[in-house]
Parts: structure tokens; C-alpha cells; sequence
């Protein structure tokens, strides 16, 4: 190789590897500090058009995946984590030759992603999957740019019940960190709102009338509703433990529980009371 050529590749390395620290540390779907959808113009997907719920964590949603899962066309699993899923390319050259043929690591990463949800709606017999991670609203951006034709389900929560949720869930937890914790799913929860079409829950319209709010849900998705979704409990829906959803005895009740009382406004941390008004939480 003669220096020149040396030269031109070593350069293209540095700037493969800065990409890639770049991206560490502010994710795709950011650009000059303004979030933007992402581009992906390998929009042929194994799964056309999976639902994703959108939700801050310990918000109701490993409820709402068991009602979903009950349904004789849905499978809703455990938390699949699929921003833990990531390419590496581990050749200085890799970046090209994937290049070459369309593809860049952010694209590679959505195939593989889509791998995933294929398996495992295909292992289930199902035509309908969900995934529930409350990280997906933290990327909803590459959510929205790997699928195009998705769909969606809020689960709001009262901001301040959240909290009280995860401080009893958390016991060392410290109270400042896990209000701007939350006050970042929130968000990302609202904008996902703003941005994209689909369905708005709260969780406490799903416990108080589990029955009318599934029949929206079935409603939005294109399916009957079916009476078996109330009775979760008789259904096998895998382990209850740490980061596959909640593990609490209410969710291994195998019924719905009702919801805490919602806290008074003088216990919410001003940085969570914003959202509460916007999601029509008015004693905030």
C-alpha cells in the first residue's frame, strides 16, 4: 500500500472510531442538539408493524403486557431491552464494506432488532407482538426510524405515584436521582406523544376498568376483544424477576389490583408536576 493510500485509511479509521464515541455519548436520532427522526431506508422488515409501549418504568406496563399476552393473537414477552442490542464492528475496514451495500451500524443494528422480534413472534404462533421496555422511551426516534409502520400504546401514570413506586421498589434509591430519572422517561414519554399516532392509556383507567380499556386496545389493534385477557393469571406469561418487567405480588396476584391513591400535589417534586397537568392529572 503505498503512504498515500496508508494515509487515507488511517484517517478514515480515526474518523470511524470518533463517530462511534460520538454516538455513546449522544445517541442517534440527535443532530446539531435538536432531536430529528433518523432516516433508514431499510424499511423491509421481517415484522411490518409491531406495537411498542411507551411508558415511563413502574408506570403499569408488565400489567398490561400479561392482559395483552392473554389474547389468543398477541404476544407481548418479557422485556426485550433491544437498545442493549448493538453491532460492533470490530474491523477499521467493516464500515466501508458494510457501506458498500447500504448499510451503516445504526441499520445493521435495526436488522438485528428485527431479528428478534421475528423469533420470537414466530416461536409463539401469534401475528401481533409488543414490546413493553420502558427504555423505549428513551429511543422512540429509533424506534419510529427502524419500523415505519408501527404502532403505539401510551401508558401514562401519574408522575408522583411513579415515584412513590420506585423509592418502595428501591430502597437506597436516592429521592433527587430519581426524580431526573423519571422527569427523563416523562419526557421522552410526551414527545413520543407529540410525535408519533397512537393510543393513550392510564394506568389507572386499566386497573379501575380493566375490561373497557382492553376492548380499546382491541379496538386499535385490529383484533377482538376476548374475555380471557381479564383472567391473566391462567395463562403461562414466563419468569416474574428483575429486568424482565415487575415481580411484585400484585403482578403474581393473577388479577387486577387497584391502583395506590394518587398523591397530593404537595408531594410531587415540582419537576414532575408539569407532566402531570399535560396528561390531565388537574390537582396538580
Amino acid at each position: 500500500m503505498h503512504e498515500a493510500q496508508r494515509s487515507s485509511a488511517a484517517r478514515r479509521a480515526v474518523r470511524r472510531r470518533s463517530q462511534y464515541l460520538f454516538e455513546a455519548f449522544r445517541p442517534p436520532g440527535f443532530r446539531s442538539g435538536r432531536a430529528v427522526l433518523l432516516p433508514d431506508r431499510r424499511t423491509s422488515r421481517l415484522v411490518d408493524s409491531p406495537v411498542f409501549v411507551i411508558s415511563s418504568q413502574r408506570s403499569g406496563s408488565t400489567l398490561l403486557r400479561v392482559l395483552l399476552n392473554s389474547h389468543s393473537r398477541i404476544r407481548a414477552p418479557h422485556e426485550l431491552h433491544l437498545d442493549s442490542l448493538q453491532v460492533q464492528l470490530s474491523a477499521d475496514y467493516a464500515g466501508d464494506v458494510m457501506g458498500e451495500l447500504g448499510f451503516g451500524r445504526t441499520n445493521l443494528e435495526h436488522l438485528l432488532w428485527d431479528r428478534v422480534l421475528d423469533h420470537e413472534l414466530s416461536r409463539s404462533g401469534k401475528d401481533i407482538i409488543v414490546d413493553k421496555t420502558p427504555s423505549n422511551a428513551l429511543i422512540w426516534r429509533r424506534v419510529a426510524a427502524a419500523w415505519p409502520n408501527a404502532r403505539y400504546l401510551f401508558l401514562l401514570r401519574h408522575p408522583g405515584s411513579v415515584l412513590e413506586s420506585v423509592l418502595s421498589r428501591h430502597h437506597d434509591a436516592e429521592p433527587e436521582s430519581a426524580v431526573r430519572e423519571i422527569s427523563d422517561y416523562v419526557t421522552g414519554v410526551q414527545e413520543a406523544r407529540e410525535n408519533l399516532s397512537g393510543l393513550t392509556l392510564k394506568y389507572e383507567d386499566l386497573t379501575a376498568s380493566p375490561e373497557r380499556e382492553t376492548q380499546r386496545i382491541s379496538e386499535y389493534l385490529g383484533v377482538s376483544w376476548e374475555p380471557d385477557m381479564l383472567e391473566y393469571g391462567r395463562k403461562d406469561h414466563g419468569p416474574f424477576k428483575p429486568y424482565f418487567g415487575d415481580w411484585s405480588t400484585n403482578i403474581g396476584s393473577g388479577r387486577v389490583q387497584p391502583a395506590r391513591p394518587l398523591p397530593s400535589a404537595a408531594d410531587i417534586p415540582e419537576p414532575l408536576r408539569k407532566a402531570a397537568r399535560i396528561w390531565g392529572y388537574t390537582d396538580c
